[in-house]
């Protein structure tokens, strides 16, 4: 399979606007359903009453077969050499979103009297339908992005974009969430979240079809089958994954940056049930994460330019381990004023991660254009479905992992919000602990494994252009 790339010779309009607030409504509409996902630990582990340690298990095994479904999806794309009216990735977005419309409310159904094994079935099923419709929304959304435009900075944008549809989708939504769904003792109110899934569903499939009759795709990726050229290739496109240096360092710090997130989410939300005694406060925790890239949001263009995805993200990072660092000597009292230190340094440890927020997405598809660059294959959808399968198992490993270290300090969830004082203190420093861990790989992972630096980028698009063009 000889992969030809070239400008697209039919008209579209210029890059613009439109175009990143189509990209940014694709995330917005993902995490209309993954937002929720932060609630599954509490849910059922003090709503519908199983085992912590058992739901650990559940929650793995389940993300395990989501981090394989990914793969599957991205191989089934780069194969698929049907014509659609919509082209493939979107069509593959559409039928997604449809799925999705009700899906995630299915991981929130509030059967608190079910007997135990039939709780555990209609979690295991809920959660497999739910992330099935989920990848064959997102695996194509993510991998369409080198294909709207070749320009760096503008890459660079869309990146931003989608981040600030993440941010919209998650942030406003964690922010006011814990206002609904706890109640004045800060325990959960298990039916509450089952309807406001399904409003989120809604809301993220009208997000998702803004995005498709939006988006351009302006690269024309044209696949030309000869007798004497090799079909598409499973396992060398592995191979090719492996040997991509770009791409296992941008994927290493997504993981890093997930396990570290989703493993302190279960130490937070008991963190602030037991220790702050404020569960409706929790949400203002994501929100001091993300606001940080507002401010690079305007600059990150200009930044790219002048000093590269690479660097920036590499020296902002250490920010964020300095700010973990402080987390674990500055006074974080159980009252108002240390819940207002503990956003404060939250907020500053977020500013570490705001050009990384920006660029990450970029980051992958320049490492989709180095596979081209070094293996004379694309294979986007293989490339960012293994991207995509490292992000899901350490989105499983991470919550997982985060909730047998809590029950391991004590943490018991029949128990709800009323921890001993001790356990509410241990998941303060269980929280602090895994973002330090997940700062100090990320700066790894990006600083020393990812090899697309300023000088890299610009000698890769310029090969790449003269290639594509004696090829046109």
């Amino acid at each position: 399979m000889v992969s030809n790339v070239k400008s697209n010779e039919k008209v579209h309009r210029k890059f613009g606007f439109l175009d990143k607030l189509a990209y940014a409504a694709g995330d917005f509409g993902c995490n209309m359903s993954f937002a929720l996902k932060g609630t599954l630990a509490v849910f059922w582990t003090q709503f519908m009453g199983i085992d912590s340690i058992l739901f650990a298990g559940l929650l793995l095994v389940v993300q395990v077969w989501d981090a394989i479904n990914d793969p599957l999806i991205g191989t089934l794309i780069d194969s698929d050499t049907r014509k659609y009216r919509l082209g493939k990735f979107r069509t593959y977005i559409l039928i997604g979103s449809i799925g999705l419309l009700f899906a995630g409310a299915l991981c929130f159904v509030p059967l608190e009297n079910a007997p135990s094994m039939a709780k555990n079935i209609i979690f295991i099923a809920g959660y497999v339908l739910w992330d099935a419709f989920y990848t064959i929304a997102n695996v194509p959304y993510g991998s369409m992005l080198p294909l709207i435009s070749e320009d760096a900075g503008e890459r660079a944008q869309l990146s931003t974009w989608r981040s600030i549809g993440s941010m919209l989708g998650n942030a406003p939504t964690l922010l006011l969430l814990p206002m609904f769904i706890y109640d004045a003792d800060d325990n959960i109110i298990g039916k509450r979240v089952f309807f406001v899934a399904i409003i989120m569903g809604v809301i993220g499939f009208l997000s998702f079809q803004f995005m498709i009759r939006n988006t351009v795709e302006r690269v024309d990726v044209s696949v030309t089958c000869k007798e004497d050229t090799p079909k598409f290739n499973f396992f060398k496109a592995v191979g090719n994954f492996g040997r991509n240096r770009a791409a296992l360092g941008a994927t290493l710090a997504a993981v890093a940056v997930f396990v570290g997130t989703y493993g302190a989410q279960t130490a937070a939300t008991v963190m602030f049930q037991s220790y702050f005694h404020s569960a409706k406060l929790s949400g203002i925790l994501t929100v001091m994460g993300y606001l940080p890239m507002f401010f690079f949001m305007p600059f990150i263009k200009k930044i790219v330019a002048k000093w590269g995805k690479k660097e920036a993200s590499a020296i902002t990072s250490i920010i964020s381990i300095v700010a973990c660092v402080a987390m674990i000597f500055l006074p974080i009292t159980p009252d108002k004023k240390g819940i207002l230190v503990f956003f404060i340094i939250q907020f500053i440890s977020g500013l570490g991660q705001g050009v990384y927020q920006c660029v990450s997405y970029s980051m992958m598809a320049d490492a989709i254009d180095y596979n081209e660059w070094k293996h004379g294959t694309r294979d986007e959808g293989t490339i960012y479905a293994l991207h995509s399968f490292c992000r899901k198992l350490a989105q499983g490993v991470g919550p997982s992992l985060g909730l047998v270290l809590a029950t391991w300090l004590g943490y018991v969830a029949e128990n709800k919000a009323d921890q001993t004082p001790e356990v509410a203190k241990n998941m303060l420093y269980l929280y602090i602990a895994m973002n330090l861990i997940s700062a100090i790989l990320k700066w790894i992972s990006v600083a020393l494994v990812y090899n697309i630096d300023k000088k890299t980028l610009s000698q890769m698009q310029k090969e790449l252009n003269e290639r594509r063009s004696s090829n046109s």
